[in-house]
């Protein structure tokens, strides 16, 4: 999964995943305009076993986060005080940006962060894309594919929806709860690979959750915070846990 090179970055001219307008508006008779994505809604799944008493989540890596922490690692330009000190020594030759977006893993940056740094732990989710399939057999599918288990729809409890990215996308995401046990589980998940999918299937035991949730060197999405709240808030006493957080 780690094992990420020849990179490159090239303009997206058309994608099945997201379309960027412009739109220009009044507000309270102010002139505005603003940028945004428009792409598909999501449904994801907190899955949790009763069997082990552990929460299913996803790994895998994510481009844009990669993409991210790499531009966070480039150096930051140079101070006023720094670039008159920095007058005395030669300057390097500046390497053009189109160079820099073929690089490869041959002819890395020495910025370049390792590709664990894009990987993250995650619900299991997927894009709403089936207009024949109510948001329930969406997440039925999704959770048949990445993580092997096969959940009736009417094993699926709604949480919630809410609206993410909403600078960007102002997308919407539909959030259920399945309980699952061994006997649900009729496959080892990891997506679709014809489809590009590398998904690794991750064990949370219960009273490790709140731990993990909250620990920022864990790399993860707001969804699986959220989520391991929820599941403290509105299931502890069946599963007899603690409620502090």
């Amino acid at each position: 999964m780690e094992q990420i090179n020849n990179i490159q970055v090239v303009p997206c001219t058309s994608s099945n995943y997201l379309r960027p307008f412009r739109v220009h508006y009044n507000q309270n008779g102010t002139k505005k305009s603003w940028d945004f994505m428009q792409t598909h809604d999501s449904v994801s799944v907190l899955i949790f076993n009763t069997t082990s008493h552990c929460f299913i989540l996803v790994k895998q890596f994510r481009p844009a986060v990669y993409m991210s922490e790499w531009e966070r690692s480039k150096p930051k330009p140079l101070q006023p005080s720094e670039e008159e000190s920095a007058e005395a020594t030669p300057a390097e030759p500046k390497v053009p940006e189109e160079d820099k977006a073929g690089e490869t893993s041959e002819g890395t940056s020495s910025h370049q962060p390792p590709a664990s740094a894009g990987v993250t732990y995650e619900l299991c989710a997927g894009l709403v894309d089936k207009p024949n399939l109510s948001l329930e057999e969406i997440a039925r599918q999704e959770v048949l594919e990445e993580c092997g288990y096969d959940v009736p729809v009417t094993k699926l409890r709604k949480i919630t929806s809410y609206r993410s990215g909403v600078g960007v996308t102002g997308s919407k995401q539909t959030m259920f709860y399945a309980e699952v046990s061994n006997e649900n589980r009729v496959g080892e998940g990891g997506g679709k690979p014809q489809e590009g999918e590398l998904i690794e299937v991750v064990k949370v035991p219960l009273h490790e959750a709140m731990t993990f949730a909250f620990d920022e060197s864990i790399p993860k999405t707001m969804g699986v915070i959220f989520s391991f709240i929820w599941f403290h808030s509105n299931m502890s006493p069946k599963y007899k846990i603690s409620t502090n957080v």
